[in-house]
């Protein structure tokens, strides 16, 4: 029990290590999952729900009993005349039927999650190129307020082209010529 209590005295020590820009930006990345949630259609939520709970252990549990008692009917053992004899046809059709609309349910929840995720990376690339356009600016500031104070940086043989801007277009055809001819 005392354990448990240092985990939550720890768990709350961390939250109050973390920035409250970050804390912000997490209520704000929590919101907007929040919303796009609550833009789902009643068919994707239930694809949604369906999805997360066929992911469970208690949705295995239900299978196996349900498997074991549908075989222990129609084998006699259970003293019941057999509604589904070996080699258990209708057993097999629902079992065919659940395993083609769970995978329905689960391809339908895993586009969603694409979509979802795609967002998140075009977010991320945005502000990845944002950063890289303001530490470019920061490096010619550096450079040109050193100049100014008569301060010697270091010679640096990258320094040229990291004050130039990179063209993310240029980027992006490489990677796809990289992807499409091999390594140059």
């Amino acid at each position: 029990m005392a354990n448990n209590h240092h985990d939550l005295g720890s768990a709350a020590h961390r939250l109050e290590d973390v920035p409250s820009i970050v804390k912000q930006n997490i209520e704000k990345l929590h919101e907007h999952r929040m919303e796009l949630r609550r833009q789902m259609g009643p068919w994707e939520r239930m694809a949604h729900k369906i999805s997360d709970y066929c992911g469970t252990t208690q949705f295995v549990l239900f299978n196996a009993i349900f498997f074991a008692g549908w075989i222990i009917l129609n084998t006699r053992i259970g003293g019941m005349p057999a509604f589904d004899p070996y080699p258990f046809g209708m057993l097999t059709m629902v079992v065919s039927l659940e395993a083609i609309f769970l995978s329905l349910f689960v391809l339908l929840t895993q586009n969603r999650m694409q979509q979802a995720a795609d967002r998140e990376s075009e977010l991320d690339l945005q502000v990845n190129l944002l950063t890289e356009h303001e530490l470019t600016r920061v490096l010619i500031a550096v450079d040109r307020i050193a100049q100014k104070l008569g301060v010697d940086l270091p010679v640096d043989s990258d320094q040229t082209e990291l004050e130039t801007e990179t063209r993310a277009e240029a980027v992006m055809e490489s990677i796809e010529e990289e992807a499409e001819n091999g390594p140059s």
